[in-house]
């Protein structure tokens, strides 16, 4: 009967072993054999885990501080009675989503201004598209702190 619990005991153990290689990537266990070395391999990965975390956190509270700063930002922006200008930014999956209207004229807002202000606020621009709308521009701009 004790024979028989730890020959069950022993099976599910392997089992369990078996299941945390498989939730492993690659580069953890590196054709290991033994139970030691994947239990090394499970520790370093989620220490890993945890630093991506960490820097994920540090990077998103970097967005939300940027985002938070741009209350100056409106100030470049000129307004056109037929198409007024203003800017509206939200905080997007991996960055910052802006979304600038603004008329075409002399006086109007530049995408190259825009451009300038959210290098000189620490935004990495990573896609821009710019619509043409009833006599104004509509910009709409990914970026990335770096």
């Amino acid at each position: 009967m004790h024979r028989d619990i730890e020959r069950q005991r022993r099976q599910e153990m392997s089992t369990l072993y078996a299941s945390l290689r498989t939730l492993l990537p690659l580069e953890y266990i590196k054709g290991k054999r033994a139970i030691s070395d994947h239990m090394n391999g499970a520790v370093s990965y989620v220490k890993d885990l945890q630093k991506r975390i960490d820097g994920l956190n540090a990077k998103r509270d970097e967005l939300k501080k940027a985002s938070d700063n741009w209350s100056g930002f409106e100030q470049g922006m000129t307004s056109n009675e037929a198409f007024p200008s203003s800017a509206v930014v939200r905080q997007s999956l991996d960055g910052v989503e802006v979304v600038i209207s603004t008329s075409v004229g002399p006086k109007a807002l530049t995408l190259s201004r825009v451009l300038q202000l959210l290098l000189e606020e620490g935004l990495d621009v990573v896609n821009c598209i710019t619509t043409r709308i009833d006599g104004g521009l509509i910009h709409t701009i990914q970026a990335e702190v770096y």
